[in-house]
């Protein structure tokens, strides 16, 4: 055994215990903080929302059937407004517009991959989406946003095939840009007025 060995006293069993309840005790002290802020949050009129749950006494349903959804032109923009209008209809009595949702599309194609002749083999079907949610009573715009989607399609030889390859990425794409706006939509009007 070496000097130095024989002069570092060995810790006590009692220290070694310390760091192990001090642990248990921080997480106890952040546990307990963390359900009262999270109570706190939950009650009253501020705190958390339910997205499909009854706001105001008006369902999901019942807030997405108030809103007119507004012509958008064009082949991708109708596919847009058949997705939201499909989610939008509940299948009971129709409801009389609150509100309208106005949406204007840019699309655009971006060449990605181009072979040695100069041909492009991929492209990019890019569509961006701006839209604002108009109050039909004081004809004020109460909520805007942008949705972008995008997607890839392969190019070949054939027209149809590439025809049908950029109609099946537009498809892709209106899909999604109508669920994001669908899903922004609901968060704007899940919150109390």
């Amino acid at each position: 055994m070496s000097s130095r060995e024989a002069h570092t006293p060995t810790p006590s069993v009692s220290s070694r215990r310390l760091p192990a309840r001090a642990g248990r005790l921080t997480c106890a002290i952040t546990i307990g903080l963390a359900a009262a802020v999270l109570s706190a949050c939950g009650s009253g009129s501020s705190g958390f929302q339910p997205l499909y749950g009854p706001t105001e006494g008006k369902t999901y349903d019942q807030r997405l059937a108030a809103v007119d959804i507004a012509n958008i032109p064009g082949r991708v923009g109708q596919r847009i407004r058949n997705e939201l209008v499909f989610e939008r209809s509940t299948g009971g009595e129709a409801v009389t517009p609150e509100r309208r949702l106005d949406v204007v599309i840019t699309e655009t194609v971006l060449t990605t991959l181009v072979n040695a002749t100069g041909s492009s083999s991929s492209q990019v079907y890019q569509l961006e989406a701006r839209y604002q949610l108009i109050d039909l009573k004081t004809k004020k715009k109460i909520f805007e946003g942008r949705s972008l989607g995008r997607g890839s399609f392969d190019r070949f030889d054939s027209i149809y095939s590439n025809i049908r390859a950029k109609q099946d990425a537009e498809n892709r794409v209106a899909k999604s840009v109508a669920d994001d706006i669908r899903t922004r939509l609901m968060a704007f009007l899940s919150r109390p007025s």
